[in-house]
């Protein structure tokens, strides 16, 4: 039996500037960028920052992958 987990990857823009977060730490992270966005003069706004959500299965592998499928591995 696999158990499912969210991961989460967050972007500035186009950037992707923090991955493969788990539920509990993309909330955190997710809410103090939103809050460091609005108050700090940066090249960035509220609307510039994303994110999306990945499933993964816990002890039967997972739907991610580095490579795509039929690229050997060295």
């Amino acid at each position: 039996m696999t158990a499912t987990e969210k991961i989460y990857h967050i972007y500035a823009k186009e950037k992707c500037i923090y991955h493969s977060l788990k539920e509990e730490e993309f909330k955190n992270t997710w809410e103090n960028l939103k809050g460091m966005v609005g108050i700090m003069k940066t090249d960035y706004e509220v609307n510039d920052l994303s994110y999306i959500e990945l499933s993964t299965n816990i002890g039967g592998g997972n739907n991610l992958s580095a490579e795509p499928p039929g690229t050997p591995s060295y």
